[in-house]
């Protein structure tokens, strides 16, 4: 953050970069199959707070989103991923990427994500009652495989 930022340059900021998010969290219900990339998009909009005026704003901004996405949003599972992993992702990051040994860092990076894809489904499953998850999930093999790839594309996200 270069020089003295003004109280009312980090609200226009951090509004603008709230609205950003919650325009593209709402395409998730004319998106068909959005419930992941929607809410990455949405965080890419966190960035500019987090780079140019401090965590905190960027973090304040999070949390607005936060709730008006599980309020507003009509697919609560796309809700739900920005709340429990992409929306913070962004402003986590500059954090974790200060960590020296690489292994450490990547291993901690994965760490975050399977723990905050396994409460967030348990929250879409048991809070939100979208009891059909359970169903595709049942299958050994397929969440096998969708935790696979889904820590792929993690990574490739984090790349």
């Amino acid at each position: 953050m270069a020089g003295k930022v003004r109280k009312s340059t980090q609200i226009a900021v951090g509004g603008l970069s709230s609205a950003l998010c919650l325009v593209v969290m709402l395409s998730s219900s004319i998106i068909p199959f959005s419930t992941y990339a929607v809410p990455v998009m949405a965080g890419i909009f966190l960035l500019p707070c987090a780079i140019e005026l401090g965590l905190s704003t960027a973090a304040t901004a999070y949390v607005a989103v936060s709730l008006l996405g599980i309020l507003i949003v009509p697919d609560k599972e796309t809700a739900m991923m920005f709340v429990a992993l992409f929306g913070y992702y962004p402003i986590l990051k500059f954090k974790l990427e200060r960590i020296s040994n690489r292994f450490l860092r990547i291993l901690l990076k994965l760490i975050i994500f399977n723990i905050s894809i396994i409460l967030a489904y348990q929250i879409i499953i048991y809070a939100f009652g979208l009891y059909y998850i359970l169903e595709e999930f049942s299958n050994f093999y397929f969440l096998g495989a969708f935790m696979a790839v889904a820590n792929f594309a993690f990574l490739l996200y984090d790349h």
